[in-house]
Parts: structure tokens; C-alpha cells; sequence
């Protein structure tokens, strides 16, 4: 089985990854399209030599591995995917070959905060927002039905309840694994990890259930309101 999840930044996406690597059957790539988006967009974001270095950057070899054989001899191959990376250039015509695509949203009030604390500059579409529903109503098109979607902040509130219904949603056998690992770097992390992965880096298992949200001024502040109405259609068919 191959699972794409499909977010925007600051998403709780690594958690995710760490989750699910942390199982015995399973191989997790993370962001294997980042190279490619950098190379076709001309954007220059933290650690780009280090990740021309380390990471292909020709989507068709991208996409042979991602619907290629499952690395390392294992039966689940999980895809950490960022939406706002698909760019024109990369082609779609594979998406048909996963066998599960989730979607991983979050209340956008908490994406945009998170976000300003590592980046100064912000847009609705550098964290995905926009193309977070575009790629929901193609998936719902390629697929036949609307792929699984699960929100960060109900993760957090109970990761075992949402995980056991995120596995029953994709059919893929619970397993308590996903619930906890130990502290430190993984091979699969980028190599953008050590710019972004510093809290990821500390955790062993799920952080506590969020907060209030947070305040926002400004642009900030602009950006997470256009994009709620975006976010609420999406919680409505979240598992």
C-alpha cells in the first residue's frame, strides 16, 4: 500500500511521518517533490544547495519512485507531500496509482503562526491553502470519491481514537507504534531537517492538545481569515 498525505506546512505533517515510520512495515519519504518545486519555481528557501545536493530534482524520476516498488522490502510506502510543491511542470497523471491519498488540514489560524516564526514572508498559497482544495476536488475526480481527510488539532485532542479511524478509513491494520519513537533525526528526514524539524527533533510521540488559537495581526491575520472558509469545508468530511 502506498499513502499519500497531502498538506501544507506546519500541518503536524513530520509528526505524521514519525507516526507512521515508526511502524515495522512501513518506509516514509518526506517531501520528495521539494527539490523539483525549487528547481522549476527559482525559489530560494533555507538549505536550497543542501537539498539540490541530497534530493532529485526531475519529477518523472520522483514519480517512478513514488509508484515503484515499496523501499527496504516493506509492504507500506508513506508519502509526506506538500501541496503548494505542485507546481506547474510536475505532472498529476500518477495519482491515480496510489492506493490512498489523505488529506491533512489544520485550523489556519495556527498554520499561519507557525509559519511566521520560521519564514518573514506569507501567502495563502505559500502554505497550500488554496491547492489543498484544488487537489481534494481532483483526487474526488481521479478516484471516483473524496479522499480521506483528518485535522491536526483532532489528532492532538486523542491520536489514538483519530488514528485507529484514519487506518479503519484506508484499510491498514492499527498498529500502537504509530503512538510513539524515539527522539532524534531519521534517514528519511530531508535535508531541510535541520532549518525546520528542531521540535520534531525533541519529540517522542504526540504533543499535547492545542490551545486557544492564536492571535494574529496584520497580514497574518488577513491570510488565516481568507483561508477559514477553505479550512471549514474540509473539516466537514474529515474522519
Amino acid at each position: 500500500m502506498r499513502i499519500a498525505m497531502w498538506s501544507g506546512p506546519r500541518n503536524l505533517s513530520t509528526t505524521m511521518m514519525r507516526s507512521f515510520g515508526a511502524r515495522a512495515d512501513t518506509a516514509a519519504i518526506d517531501e520528495p517533490f521539494y527539490a523539483a518545486y525549487l528547481r522549476l519555481t527559482g525559489l530560494r528557501h533555507p538549505m536550497t544547495d543542501e537539498i539540490f545536493s541530497a534530493h532529485e530534482a526531475d519529477p518523472q524520476k520522483v514519480i517512478d519512485h513514488l509508484t515503484g516498488p515499496v523501499p527496504g522490502g516493506k509492504t507500506v510506502f508513506y508519502q509526506k507531500h506538500m501541496v503548494h510543491h505542485m507546481v506547474g511542470g510536475i505532472p498529476m497523471d500518477w495519482l491515480g496509482r496510489i492506493e490512498q491519498h489523505v488529506l491533512l488540514i489544520r485550523h489556519p489560524a495556527r498554520v499561519v503562526a507557525s509559519y511566521a516564526r520560521k519564514m518573514e514572508a506569507l501567502s495563502p498559497e505559500a502554505m497550500g491553502f488554496p491547492q489543498q482544495e484544488a487537489l481534494w476536488q481532483q483526487l474526488s475526480e481521479v478516484l471516483g470519491a473524496a479522499p480521506v481527510i483528518v485535522d491536526a488539532d483532532n489528532i492532538l485532542q486523542d491520536p489514538e481514537g483519530v488514528l485507529r479511524r484514519l487506518c479503519a478509513a484506508i484499510g491498514l491494520d492499527w498498529d500502537s507504534a504509530m503512538l510513539g519513537w524515539p527522539a532524534g533525526p531519521r534517514a528519511e528526514d530531508g535535508a531541510w531537517a535541520p532549518h525546520w524539524y528542531d521540535a520534531v527533533w525533541r519529540s517522542t510521540g504526540f504533543g499535547p492538545p492545542p490551545g486557544p488559537l492564536p492571535e494574529l495581526s496584520g497580514e497574518a491575520a488577513r491570510i488565516a481569515e481568507g483561508a477559514l472558509a477553505t479550512y471549514e469545508r474540509l473539516l466537514a468530511a474529515h474522519v
